[in-house]
């Protein structure tokens, strides 16, 4: 990609009244370069079956062209139209809540035989037409895609299928997911029962991984149909999104992103974040590190607010500090979803760019200087390349299994609370990392891992792990790692298993924790920071150096959190769930102590700084400040020059930020 990309969804069927001219005049004068069209309207596309009117993707293409204006055209087969459940009713998605019912978007079972046969010809149609337009560079196939939790007889047939692939017998089957409990046991194929209803967490997970690869299949389907049509300038992209939690929160449960990003060209994501008051940039920067990582290059952001809900309309100053934070972490493209607020069902109130009145505001007014800077600064800022010597090891399999073994009856504590309980501590204190997933074949080029729940992991993973440290790398553990194997099937060892090795602990025990704090305030932090809540591991050390042990008349003999030296390298196990404010001063020690402690953790949130290299190998250097207060920071590093002023900055120079605002500095 040669420059930034600056853009918005839209959706010229949607308008009240034809306004397309006055459109395009007001992205020129915001700096918009792109826009996204097509991916939710194929009932407008195929009004009845074999019908077919791009009239809108001709008009909206030929102006964008005219006014320079590039287009991304989305295959629009997310949404499907009325006649298609009319003549095939079970098209939609029957789940473990029964047959789907017509109304949302999302709601087709991505299997069906005549859904993919109408995709496939609404997709050749569609990209047969645009792919030599010169107005159009790239390709997005479907829309946050996920299996939908389709689970009706078809797909049961299927996974029986792939059931019978990888295991050979069903005595095999049987005893690898203890099937023999509850008279489970399946004695002939052709008696495999439906998995909705199964108590069996092991067949259970592995359904959801079955679920996992029906949306990987499918998006390498549509990529490979696109491809057929694809110019060599062009791209083919997905919009990946993550957990929901009212704003995109961690690891997507309904699609293994690693995966399923492998055909595309580029990684796309939306990213959607708190804001106003509550607005802290973890959110960009999650979204961003795991977008980067699953490609370990460049990701485009296709969706992110611009006013959103009303709890969520920015600042003055948030939504260029939110624009550049994505550029920081690698985008070469941030979007907004979408151009104009819509007038009409669902998503009335979901605002963009543009009220429903069409008027600059103070959003829109706003992000004409993002356009501007992204223009005058896109040689400096594109294709920026992040170094980390950091990563977090995330597993799809691990949150499926733990959504099955919970921690408690009455915890409301999941996989991705300590998945992000470690990751905002390490963004807190300026920390950059990347993710690898559990398939990754070797961790070179890292220092230190961090570890969050690795509940399920196959030997060969866990032996991957410990020889990472015995060969010099840091890795911190938290609770729950190497517990069962990659069926879900519990270790009959001491826990945690293989890891004991490195990690020079043991225990048997494990309870909810009541009234316990860590002996001594080990960490020092405020008291009411110092409770274990959630879940504890009663430890053991073998080998190990105890940083921390339980204070509880009962459970106080056992170690909370360890470190053991093995090889070349460390190993820290937290066996509880702790504080923020105690992760941060572990994550802490950690990074100290393999020797990735420097001027930038001289600074923490809400000042944030991220660095890349950019192509012309010059260091650009992001400072942000999340607060509503102004903030000053010292310089540590080569003299440059502030790139939104165009002045000098010296090593040791205090440098002022405003209130929820951002510096560029480019070394050199």
């Amino acid at each position: 990609m040669k420059k930034l990309l600056y853009g918005v969804a839209y959706y010229d069927e949607y308008m009240p009244y034809d306004r397309l001219d006055q459109d395009i005049r007001m992205m020129k004068e915001a700096g918009i370069n792109v826009v996204r069209i097509a991916e939710s309207t194929w009932s407008t596309h195929e009004p009845q079956n074999g019908v077919f009117d791009f009239t809108s993707v001709d008009r909206v293409l030929n102006a964008m062209h005219e006014a320079g204006i590039h287009v991304i055209v989305g295959t629009p087969t997310y949404a499907v139209p009325t006649w298609m459940v009319k003549q095939h009713p079970d098209i939609l998605a029957t789940t473990e809540n029964g047959p789907g019912k017509y109304g949302a978007r999302q709601i087709m079972d991505i299997t069906h035989p005549a859904y993919l046969f109408y995709a496939e010809r609404i997709i050749r149609k569609l990209i047969s037409r645009v792919c030599k337009h010169p107005a159009v560079i790239g390709y997005q196939t479907d829309n946050e895609t996920k299996h939908y939790h389709t689970a009706g007889p078809n797909v049961q047939l299927q996974f029986v299928k792939y059931i019978r692939e990888k295991f050979k017998s069903l005595d095999e089957l049987n005893k690898t997911f203890g099937l023999d409990y509850w008279s489970n046991r399946i004695n002939s194929w052709e008696d495999f029962p439906s998995v909705v209803g199964t108590i069996n967490g092991s067949l259970g997970a592995e359904f959801a991984k079955f679920q996992r690869k029906l949306v990987t299949d499918f998006l390498s389907w549509q990529v490979s149909i696109v491809n057929e049509y694809k110019q060599p300038h062009q791209f083919v992209t997905q919009n990946f999104d993550f957990e929901w939690r009212g704003y995109s929160y961690g690891v997507q449960p309904d699609v293994d992103h690693f995966a399923a990003s492998k055909p595309f060209d580029i990684t796309g994501v939306d990213i959607y974040h708190p804001s106003q008051d509550d607005l802290t940039g973890i959110e960009i920067s999650f979204g961003g590190d795991m977008a980067r990582s699953t490609k370990g290059t460049n990701y485009l952001v296709l969706e992110t607010e611009a006013q959103a809900f009303l709890n969520w309309v920015p600042y003055l100053g948030q939504l260029r500090l939110q624009a550049f934070s994505h550029l920081a972490s690698g985008a070469n493209m941030v979007a907004y979803w979408h151009w104009h607020s819509i007038h009409n069902s669902f998503e009335t109130y979901w605002k963009g760019l543009l009220s429903h009145d069409f008027e600059p505001n103070p959003v829109y007014n706003e992000a004409k200087t993002i356009g501007a800077d992204f223009a005058r600064l896109s040689d400096k800022l594109v294709n920026l390349q992040k170094t980390n010597r950091t990563a977090i090891l995330v597993s799809n399999e691990s949150l499926t299994a733990m959504e099955w073994f919970k921690f408690s009856f009455t915890s409301t504590k999941k996989y991705n609370d300590v998945v992000r309980l470690v990751y905002d501590e390490l963004y807190r204190m300026n920390v950059g990392c990347d993710f690898v997933d559990a398939s990754a074949e070797h961790f070179d080029g890292y220092d230190l891992l961090v570890v969050p729940a690795l509940y399920t992991a196959s030997d060969r993973l866990l032996e991957r792990l410990n020889d990472f440290v015995r060969r010099g790398g840091h890795i911190v553990y938290t609770f729950k790692s190497g517990f069962t194997d990659e069926n879900v099937k519990v270790r009959t060892v001491r826990q945690p298993g293989i890891i004991s090795e490195a990690c020079g602990i043991a225990y048997q025990m494990f309870v909810e924790p009541k009234r316990v704090t860590l002996k001594d305030n080990p960490f020092n932090v405020e008291p009411e920071h110092n409770e274990v809540h959630t879940w504890m591991e009663l430890i053991t050390p073998d080998t190990a150096e105890v940083l921390a042990y339980y204070d509880h008349p009962h459970w106080g003999q056992y170690a909370a959190i360890t470190q053991n030296e093995y090889g070349k390298g460390m190993a820290i196990y937290i066996g509880c769930m702790v504080s923020p404010q105690v992760m941060n001063k572990i994550l802490a020690h950690a990074v100290i102590q393999v020797g990735l402690w420097g001027a930038d953790q001289k600074l923490a949130f809400p000042l944030i700084t991220k660095t890349g290299v950019n192509e012309a190998g010059k260091t650009i250097r992001y400072y942000f400040n999340y607060s509503d207060h102004p903030a000053e920071l010292v310089y540590l590093h080569r003299q440059g020059m502030e790139l939104f002023e165009d002045s000098k900055v010296q090593n040791g120079q205090t440098i002022g930020v405003e209130r929820w605002g951002v510096k560029i500095i480019e070394e050199g």
